[in-house]
């Protein structure tokens, strides 16, 4: 006679994740906007690329119809909705991304709950400005994601990396500055809280001061960018083309404008 061994259960395991995401407030009058969301997207070619979007619709206050309209409209530009912010609501219609509670902006200051928010709704209005970044839904964000290129935080929370960054790789750093000794290639990305040092040829997108602070800069050796950025301000190829393109440069804001100009 055989017996059987009992068959042991296995748990099923929850854990908890963070990631960065971007963040569109959409605002009356919504055809304008959704013109200046056009140009932005015309100037930056695949930008929201499988990228998750949170719509915070706190400002624009739509009806369950005219909120299935947008996310219909913004996902015909390319632009997938992963979740809603709009108080009062727990819940919408089925077919809607689901309704994010508790959601905290991520700051050079620390998370930040809604009601502690800076009002910056008069700046985004401004063209050149760029959607919002940086939010850490509800936990730590890792520090990147960098295949080969072993990044190294510094004690001073500086991420350095030794390795050129490859067409395709996103370096995601919330906590300071972020120093690349190799070249950055086209299609790839670095983010940064604090400024950006490229030590070779910057070919992809940098944007520094990610979480608002406006002192960060950019630096390159050559510039061959596809879009530079500092606090959400930005400047596209086309718009260096004949001025810093190919030159070593350094991007800072003046103002609410964004300058790059070369260094000797």
């Amino acid at each position: 006679m055989t017996f059987a061994a009992p068959l042991e259960a296995k748990s099923i395991r929850f854990r908890a994740r963070s990631f960065v995401a971007f963040t569109l407030t959409p605002e009356a009058p919504l055809d304008v906007w959704l013109e200046g969301l056009d140009h932005w997207i015309g100037n930056s070619p695949g930008y929201f690329a499988g990228r998750p979007v949170v719509l915070d619709l706190n400002t624009l206050k739509p009806d369950v119809a005219a909120i299935e309209s947008l996310v219909d409209v913004l996902g015909h530009r390319g632009i997938r909705i992963y979740a809603i912010e709009l108080d009062g609501h727990t819940a919408l219609e089925p077919n809607l991304p689901p309704v994010l509670v508790g959601a905290k902006e991520a700051t050079t200051d620390g998370l930040l709950p809604r009601e502690a928010r800076e009002d910056v709704s008069g700046e985004d209005k401004a063209e050149g400005r760029a959607p919002e970044a940086g939010l850490d839904k509800g936990g730590k964000v890792d520090a990147s994601k960098a295949g080969d290129s072993e990044p190294q935080v510094e004690a001073s929370g500086t991420l350095m990396i030794k390795a050129p960054i490859r067409s395709g790789q996103a370096i995601v750093h919330p906590h300071g500055d972020v120093i690349v000794l190799g070249s950055v290639a086209s299609g790839s990305e670095i983010i940064a809280a604090g400024s950006i040092h490229v030590y070779g040829t910057l070919r992809g997108r940098a944007s520094a001061g990610a979480l608002g602070n406006r002192g960060a800069r950019i630096f390159c050796r050559k510039n061959e960018a596809e879009l530079l950025a500092v606090d959400g301000w930005y400047v596209t190829a086309e718009e260096m083309e004949g001025v810093s393109r190919g030159k070593p440069v350094q991007a800072f804001l003046d103002g609410d404008a964004l300058r790059v100009s070369t260094l000797s």
